[in-house]
């Protein structure tokens, strides 16, 4: 899941990016309106976390902007200001959800799952294929009835495959999505994390999900328990 975040208080923006990174999110941060609606415009983010004052233009105008460029990501606007007259002016510019300053840190990251899901009302809330379930609100991933144990960025390039089950992802793809927009690394870290989900969800089950597409990229398709396949890289 990737996420940016709007907010003018560094402070706050740093300890809102690592706590997100630290639950698996690729997180890009703004600290300016402008700077925000660019990158919220050029990037495809799964949801936006927007403060309401900011340098530059507000979060009302960085909201109405986005939504008269077409842009329809889930924003969750996030101020100091706590009035009825304010969160109402939120909502009508586009927003999906306001919360007021101070915060529980666990309910907002609650709030931006729920509105990834409301969001993306065809994505079912926990993605199964065959008998691998992944579940993003409780980040937990079962083969059958075992629980297998994720790394956080395991777990999210899993989760991204799995969103697009059945279609070619190219690693960039992956890339974009899990990791932040200022990763400058070599793309084939991907495999490197395809090979450890392949250790984890298909080999000790004998079964075979990560399809590589060669030249092109990965394929994640259900797999029946006990059917191997060659091939992997």
């Amino acid at each position: 899941m990737r996420i940016l975040v709007v907010e003018d208080d560094r402070r706050l923006a740093e300890l809102l990016r690592r706590g997100l990174v630290g639950e698996g999110f690729a997180v890009d941060v703004a600290h300016t309106g402008t700077s925000g609606l660019e990158l919220a415009t050029v990037n495809g983010y799964d949801v936006i976390v927007l403060d309401v004052m900011l340098p530059g233009l507000n979060g009302f105008r960085v909201c109405a902007g986005l939504r008269e460029a077409g842009v329809w990501t889930p924003v969750l606007m996030l101020t100091a200001k706590d009035g009825e007259y304010d969160e109402a002016e939120g909502l009508d510019t586009g927003a999906d959800d306001y919360v007021t300053k101070p915060f529980s840190y666990v309910a907002l990251v609650a709030r931006l799952r729920a509105l990834v899901r409301r969001g993306r009302p065809e994505r079912p809330a926990v993605l199964q294929l065959g008998d691998l379930r992944v579940d993003p609100a409780a980040r937990r991933c079962l083969r059958g009835d075992t629980v297998v144990s994720l790394t956080a960025r395991e777990f999210a390039v899993l989760e991204y495959l799995a969103g697009r089950s059945g279609e070619v992802v190219s690693k960039s793809e992956v890339i974009e999505h899990v990791w932040d927009h200022a990763y400058d690394g070599d793309v084939n870290i991907v495999e490197v994390y395809v090979s450890a989900l392949r250790r984890k969800i298909d080999a000790p089950f004998g079964c075979r999900t990560i399809h590589t597409v060669r030249g092109a990229g990965y394929r994640l398709e259900a797999a029946t328990a006990g059917r191997r396949g060659g091939g992997q890289s």
